[in-house]
């Protein structure tokens, strides 16, 4: 059993047409179709069900067929690991966050991380869709809420326990509130980001608990804009203690929220069965530490 044969296999597998893949394979289809008789005359069994001009999956098919994915995947495992040696301290990495993380953990960090480590490439993107990006190989990394059932290919290191604080005019009634209680929300003009947002989607789930709703007199996409709307009077966002603690806008003032306080659980995903390069480790250390330094700024503040 061939190496090539098994991804001539996987190829007709996928397509589920000899022409079309072998096509995809730039080979002849007399050729594809040796090399599936070749895999068949050894195995011992069929491997496809001929049909016509159509084609199915057997039993022993269906077997062969998911042992491949295992194959294929230690096999790039192998290839990741030898080439991370080769590069060292080189290499690419690519994350995926929730979208407005990146203003907290990594406009500072990258700065920093880059300057430390200039060879090695980092791609960040902005997704609701971290965990599932993660788990089908798209993203080496994710930063995102701690999901309920993760799959038992996905390794969850927990980062930080997020808590949300409403963010008013320092001229506000409540700037010099310490605490208010979360049903106060609702006799306040909010500012707020769009509803497919992770905030607003937490923020919404409290309020449906509570039984309570808010009055959004604008939406928005940025932070920036945000902030500003808030600076400006127009009205109180609802946004992570740490960013505004680490942000410190002179005329935004911090309130905690109480009965209850809106939080969520923050982690580290990435697959357990894909090569992990020293890019990635060293980053995961970074940002633990970075978060650890972020979160003692945050402390002091409060104290």
């Amino acid at each position: 059993m061939e190496l090539r044969q098994l991804e001539y296999f996987a190829a007709v597998c996928k397509e589920m047409h000899f022409s079309r893949a072998a096509e995809n394979l730039c080979t002849t289809q007399s050729n594809l179709s040796q090399q599936i008789k070749f895999l068949e005359n050894e195995l011992g069994v069929p491997l496809f069900d001929r049909i016509g001009k159509r084609i199915a999956l057997t039993d022993a098919g269906k077997i062969l067929l998911d042992q491949c994915h295992q194959i294929f995947e230690r096999i790039d495992y192998v290839k990741g690991a030898i080439a991370d040696l080769k590069r060292l301290e080189g290499g690419r990495l690519d994350i995926g966050i929730l979208p407005g993380d990146g203003d907290l953990l990594f406009d500072a960090l990258l700065i920093n991380f880059h300057r430390a480590y200039p060879k090695l490439s980092i791609r960040v993107t902005e997704t609701v869709d971290v965990y599932e990006q993660v788990l089908n190989g798209t993203r080496d990394l994710g930063v995102t809420i701690v999901p309920a059932n993760p799959d038992d290919r996905i390794s969850v290191i927990p980062l930080f326990h997020e808590e949300f604080a409403l963010a008013v005019h320092s001229d506000h009634p409540f700037a010099k509130s310490k605490a208010i209680p979360f049903e106060q929300l609702q006799q306040q003009k909010m500012v707020m980001f769009n509803p497919e947002h992770q905030i607003t989607k937490v923020i919404r789930s409290y309020c449906h608990e509570k039984g309570i709703a808010v009055d959004n007199a604008i939406e928005t996409s940025t932070l920036s804009t945000l902030l500003s709307l808030v600076e400006q009077g127009i009205g109180a966002a609802i946004l992570p203690r740490l960013l505004l603690d680490y942000l410190k806008r002179d005329n935004v003032s911090v309130v905690k929220l109480i009965h209850p306080t809106p939080s969520q659980d923050i982690c580290i995903l990435y697959r357990t069965d894909k090569f992990m390069g020293q890019a990635a480790k060293i980053f995961i250390q970074e940002l633990q530490s970075f978060i650890q330094s972020v979160t003692e700024l945050s402390n002091r503040s409060l104290g």
